[in-house]
């Protein structure tokens, strides 16, 4: 993966050996791994309790509380889309209707490289519906817009 190094558990372990006293602690050692691998594999899990001294469950617990810290490997492109009020009154849910259609896939599911998944507010309800692929935030989304933005997304990372 591009900007990550790839997964090893001596890595991550010599990872967080180094983390400094104010970071030893789940939600920052959690990060630290996701920042260096792009994921935080289960292996990880059992080492950040170990180097940690805290239970398995309580790194699971922080771990599936955060939606933001990954699980499995990121996706090529990661196409969020706000379905929170403001951008469902101007038409959220037929675009993710439409969205899911143009994919093939149901939001939080891959195709082809590309994640859809759904976020409460992109800080951009003016403009809604609102969208973010890969860090780029779009207003007045169609499929159209959404998915011209994907490919310059997947041209980028080529």
């Amino acid at each position: 993966m591009p900007g990550h190094q790839a997964w090893s558990v001596e890595a991550a372990a010599s990872l967080l050996r180094t983390l400094p006293p104010a970071e030893r602690l789940i939600l920052p050692a959690l990060q630290h791994v996701q920042h260096a691998f792009g994921w935080i594999p289960d292996e990880a899990v059992d080492l950040i309790a170990a180097e940690l001294n805290v239970s398995r469950a309580e790194v699971v617990g922080v771990l599936t509380y955060y939606h933001d810290l990954r699980q499995s490997p990121p996706p090529d492109v990661h196409l969020q889309v706000c379905v929170a009020e403001a951008c469902q009154s101007v038409g959220s849910r037929q675009l993710v209707s439409d969205l899911e259609a143009a994919y093939g896939v149901p939001l939080g599911e891959r195709a082809d490289g590309v994640e859809m998944s759904a976020v409460y507010c992109l800080g951009n309800c003016a403009l809604g519906p609102a969208a973010m692929v890969s860090g780029r935030l779009l207003g007045r989304c169609d499929v159209e817009r959404i998915r011209d933005a994907v490919a310059r997304a997947q041209e980028v990372r080529a």
